[in-house]
């Protein structure tokens, strides 16, 4: 390239490049990181072996990579990605930095379904949990995923009828605090046992989805994150506002009931495989900004789902504790990790000293 033609490149785009492409490496890094790293220690050699078929793998050692640890990355990559893209539409769609992608009550949604299907409670509705619950692993996706819906759908058909973002801001907190109390009340009067059940699945695990599970919540991701990358446009005119974007021609209602629709169904669908997860949907997206030094959707929104799968895999080899034999929680690890990082890269940031931007 020759002096003229560098100068005429943005520095801006210059930097887009880089940390774009710097996030795109990091991904195949980190994920053979999750496959290779686990409680059980694994020579590097033994599970690069097992993960390509070779003839020479022991086969307890490729029952474990393919069995276990390959779809837990990719549940944990994919988890990642949706989440961290669900937050930035959120923070960008109600203009709040602190704006997640359960905001409007899909998570709680989602564990007041398990919470049901947990609790058993008598009569009909206990018959229908008692047949729920007793699909297992399928029963909880099941009870997850019609939580989330019937509150998706609450929110939704509530967006038609409120004009300001605010408003539906504070009811969709309100419908995820009164989920939040119900469940809290079945725990009460639920059989200490099943009540730690519910606890340990709240603590969010990648490890659950088998390549079934896959099969499923593989496709609704994409779809979703498709979706997502997508409305960029809409999403940069929002940037300054619903009045300037309506006068650029944005159908802001419409915009605002496809970006629910989406960021809920990737909210709602980690939640239902994976269980609440903290963190990840709150900071990935700032963190993505702030790396890239814009808001522009064009270009941050590929980069908060390269980040978001980067951060979800690095916190998949963490919980694992690699060749201690224990299972660390999700949330704490992701939110004792993250939260130190994520406030010195803010405190130290020229956005802090001015009001954090969206």
């Amino acid at each position: 390239m020759t002096a003229v033609t560098a100068a005429a490149v943005p520095t801006g785009y210059r930097r887009h490049r880089v940390v774009l492409s710097a996030m795109a490496v990091a991904v195949p890094i980190a994920f053979t990181l999750a496959v290779a790293l686990g409680s059980t220690w694994i020579p590097l050699d033994d599970a690069l072996r097992a993960l390509i078929h070779d003839a020479t793998a022991l086969p307890g050692v490729q029952e474990i990579i393919w069995t276990v640890r390959l779809p837990r990355a990719i549940t944990a990559a994919l988890a990642g990605a949706a989440l961290a893209a669900a937050g930035a539409q959120m923070q960008t769609l109600f203009r709040n930095p602190l704006a997640e992608p359960y905001i409007l009550g899909v998570s709680s949604g989602a564990s007041l379904g398990v919470a049901l299907v947990i609790a058993g409670w008598g009569g009909v509705a206990g018959t229908f949990t008692a047949g729920v619950a007793g699909l297992g692993r399928a029963g909880v996706v099941v009870a997850a995923s019609g939580g989330a819906a019937a509150v998706l759908g609450l929110v939704l058909a509530l967006s038609r009828r409120v004009w300001s973002v605010v408003t539906l801001l504070v009811i969709g907190v309100m419908v995820g605090s009164a989920a939040t109390s119900v469940i809290t009340l079945l725990l009460v009067y639920t059989d200490p046992q099943r009540a730690q059940q519910f606890i340990s699945w709240g603590l969010g695990s990648f490890a659950g989805p088998t390549w079934a599970d896959l099969a499923v919540f593989g496709p609704v991701c994409a779809a979703a994150l498709g979706g997502a990358l997508a409305g960029v446009k809409p999403l940069n005119a929002l940037l300054l506002g619903e009045t300037y974007a309506r006068t650029m021609g944005v159908r802001v209602r419409l915009v605002r009931t496809l970006t629910l629709l989406t960021s809920s169904v990737l909210a709602g669908a980690v939640t239902a495989y994976c269980g609440p997860i903290a963190f990840l949907g709150l900071a990935v997206p700032h963190v993505a900004r702030l790396a890239l030094g814009t808001a522009d959707h064009r270009v941050l929104m590929p980069g908060v789902v390269l980040l978001g799968a980067v951060t979800a895999l690095m916190c998949c080899v963490a919980t694992q504790a690699p060749g201690s034999g224990v299972v660390l929680p999700l949330n704490a690890v992701a939110t004792i990790l993250g939260a130190p990082v994520v406030i010195a890269v803010l405190v130290r940031s020229r956005v802090a000293r001015t009001g954090l931007a969206v």
